[in-house]
């Protein structure tokens, strides 16, 4: 299926190809408290041993990207990785969040997509509704390849519940909506801490429309899923007290779009 990552298993013309998809929260700005320098080596462990065919990264520099990249095309030779870097902005500044090294600060998607030669899309964007107390500006990155497969990351505010799940409801509602119109009714998946939790105030599940799928870590980071794509096999991955975040693996069975 052209979309779905290069040697991903497939049961039949209608069955699922699967995908394994990670999600990270790396603290790797320099300037946070949970900074310990040892994220991204330890990420790079995580994806050597895991294998994922998609990692959605938050908190990272811009070159964190470029050094996980090259650690998931290792682990997958012969495969097609792509990736996308989207810097926070600093409204300060008006130019991009820098991490202590002065790199930009953001967030990042990697992928093992088969794109048939065809180069895959980059959507970006700021959300309109932000915290005006908070200098950085939170932002949304998806990659997509061959109309069939959106794989998008996110870090939503951390200052303030309400500014937060109204960028949850721009990302899954114009956002998502936007992706759909221009490539057809391809299956999206979002990885990404978004700052909300099930069962809290305001409930994550406050923004997510009925038919997705959602699962989480138990706590702010959360996988969700448009129709047509099953989550199954979810597991928290010790991060080794590098990040004060555990990472997120789950497997995804992708079906034929829907109609």
């Amino acid at each position: 299926m052209a979309g779905l990552p290069a040697g991903s298993g497939t049961a039949g013309a209608t069955g699922p190809g699967t995908l394994r998809v990670l999600q990270m929260n790396l603290c790797n700005s320099g300037r946070a408290g949970c900074w310990t320098g040892r994220a991204v080596p330890r990420a790079a462990e995580v994806i050597a041993a895991e294998r994922p065919d998609v990692v959605t990264l938050n908190e990272i520099c811009r070159d964190d990207v470029g050094t996980l990249a090259r650690s998931l095309a290792t682990v997958h030779r012969g495969g097609t990785v792509v990736s996308a870097f989207q810097a926070a902005g600093d409204r300060p500044s008006g130019a991009a969040t820098r991490c202590d090294n002065g790199e930009p600060y953001g967030i990042g998607v990697l992928a093992r997509l088969d794109t048939g030669g065809a180069r895959p899309v980059v959507r970006r964007g700021t959300y309109p509704t932000q915290d005006r107390a908070d200098p950085e500006e939170r932002v949304w990155l998806c990659v997509g390849s061959a109309g069939l497969l959106h794989a998008c990351t996110t870090h939503l505010a951390n200052t303030s519940g309400a500014v937060a799940l109204a960028q949850c409801g721009h990302l899954l509602g114009a956002v998502a909506t936007a992706i759909r119109r221009a490539a057809g009714p391809a299956p999206s998946l979002f990885g990404g801490d978004l700052n909300l939790r099930a069962g809290g105030e305001p409930d994550v599940r406050a923004c997510v429309p009925p038919d997705y799928r959602r699962i989480d870590d138990g706590a702010r980071q959360h996988l969700l899923t448009t129709r047509g794509v099953t989550i199954c096999c979810r597991r928290s991955v010790d991060m080794r007290g590098s990040t004060d975040h555990p990472a997120l693996l789950a497997t995804l069975a992708i079906g034929r779009p829907p109609g």
